[in-house]
């Protein structure tokens, strides 16, 4: 069967998900009835990522969600390493809890949030691989690794059979570090999703600013904004889209906007809307 052309793959991992997901770092001190009218938005969408981590302490929040709607979203969450905590037995016992948070037995995507410095990957390569094996992740990745970091785990985990499904990173109009270190080309030559995280710049590409170091970038999204009927966000978000097909990026999000929503996917000339008011 050919794949929906209106998804992208994590990796090679036979996962698909729609090619904006969310992600859930204010949506513990955010209002839980707007959060979870924007769950039942996300779960009439189709398969959206919804990105969550234990060291946001949103996962219960996620998890009361799809108690609360039907399944259909692709959950990914995150194990925090720190000095004490670098083994695969210590990876394990977070997923667990993630897990527990969240309401499942098994997560989509499981991420080592972070690398450490001085420590091999191939430490946490070893817990991920267990991860995949025992049944409790179906797909595994990496946040804020360098090219290179991400290149030596791929390799750990093919030696086991396991793919590299994701590198998330922070990438946006104003952030483009991934274009020039390495990383958006590693992403290429090894079949990586490049999951965005800040793609609209922590709100600074959601409106226009007086701010000089962003104001004619702006300026420039607000006009073509108006000639499309869209917001400065969504254009911002198409640019992101269109760099690559590897890019899925992940906007914060804690309300419904109806308005967005009803432009979900709706052609617009080379843009795509977004479901959400993002943040």
């Amino acid at each position: 069967m050919p794949a929906d052309p209106e998804t992208r793959p994590l990796g090679r991992t036979g996962i698909r998900v729609l090619p904006l997901g969310i992600g859930t770092n204010k949506w513990r001190r955010a209002d839980r009835g707007a959060v979870l009218e924007t769950c039942r938005i996300i779960h009439d969408a189709g398969p959206c990522m919804i990105d969550t981590a234990e060291i946001y302490f949103s996962e219960r929040v996620v998890g009361d969600c799809l108690r609360a709607g039907p399944p259909g979203a692709v959950i990914a969450s995150k194990f925090l390493p720190f000095p004490g905590r670098t083994s695969p037995r210590r990876l394990i016992s977070a997923l667990d809890g993630s897990l527990a948070r969240l309401g499942l037995k098994t997560i989509d995507l499981y991420y080592v949030h972070y690398p450490l410095p001085l420590i091999d990957v191939r430490v946490f390569a070893e817990g991920l691989v267990e991860a995949v094996k025992s049944g409790k992740a179906r797909a595994v990745g990496v946040a804020n690794f360098s090219a290179e970091q991400m290149r030596r785990m791929a390799d750990h985990l093919a030696r086991a059979g396991v793919r590299l499904a994701a590198s998330q990173v922070n990438y946006s109009l104003l952030r483009r570090a991934a274009e020039t270190n390495g990383v958006l080309e590693a992403c290429r030559e090894l079949d990586v999703a490049l999951v965005a995280y800040f793609p609209l710049a922590s709100g600074r590409l959601t409106q226009p600013s007086d701010g000089m170091d962003a104001k004619a970038l702006l300026t420039c999204l607000a006009e073509i904004a108006r000639a499309h009927d869209a917001s400065i966000s969504q254009v911002a978000l198409n640019w992101l889209l269109a760099r690559d097909s590897h890019v899925i990026p992940i906007p914060g999000a804690t309300k419904p906007d109806c308005q967005s929503a009803r432009k979900f996917w709706t052609p617009i000339p080379r843009l795509r809307g977004s479901i959400l008011q993002a943040e």
